[in-house]
């Protein structure tokens, strides 16, 4: 297998973490997406949609870091059989693409590269859907260890990828207990490693090329 990536993107970084944790052996591919590397006819031919990450499995292309857990994960320890936890499993999958990844991973991005300031309006409100998505994470785990089935899946990989950067977002986690427990919890997971990277410089307004400038 192949994951083209780009290491500080934690949607990349989810991706990563399963396969530390499958044990499974791949190749990387460092797409930087801020030197126009994903606008060439060439990635084009990889992933229409020009992001990060693929994985190339035989001789197929699958993007989508979502995507890509569920399809790893399926028949492991990961991703549940029993249909009401598949279903919870797919639940939280789509809140870490719709929400989670909205409001701490984009705040995230934007305030790390300079292109907002936190007292801009459009980061204001997204910390506050920040705060709103870990409120709800803090009530959903007060009495369970995990987010479905009490076992560690591809749904906490999810949302750990992005939670766990929540400081860098300017977003204060100390009122969320039940959250920071279950931080420690992933972390304390067999195979658990952490590799996300720095925004390069290009990354600033102005200084590359790519899908969102």
């Amino acid at each position: 297998m192949r994951l083209y990536h780009y290491t500080p993107s934690c949607n990349c970084y989810k991706v990563r973490l399963l396969l530390a944790q499958l044990e499974l052996p791949y190749e990387r591919v460092e797409v930087d997406i801020f030197a126009g590397e994903t606008l060439t006819d060439e990635y084009a031919q990889i992933n229409p949609a020009r992001t990060v990450p693929v994985l190339e499995t035989d001789r197929r292309y699958l993007p989508e870091s979502n995507a890509i857990l569920v399809y790893l994960a399926t028949g492991t320890q990961f991703l549940p059989t029993d249909r009401y936890e598949l279903a919870e499993v797919v639940r939280w999958l789509v809140y870490e693409q719709t929400d989670v990844v909205m409001m701490i991973g984009g705040l995230r991005f934007r305030l790390l590269v300079g292109r907002w300031t936190p007292n801009d309006p459009e980061a204001i409100l997204r910390a506050a859907g920040a705060h709103d998505v870990l409120r709800l994470l803090d009530d959903h785990l007060a009495a369970r260890p995990f987010l479905v089935g009490d076992r560690y899946t591809i749904a906490d990989i999810a949302i750990y990828g992005y939670a766990h950067r929540a400081h860098e977002a300017r977003i204060d986690l100390e009122p969320y207990v039940n959250v920071r427990s279950w931080l420690r919890r992933v972390e304390e997971q067999p195979g658990y490693m952490e590799d996300v990277a720095p925004y390069g410089a290009n990354a600033a307004p102005g200084a590359g090329r790519s899908i969102y400038d």
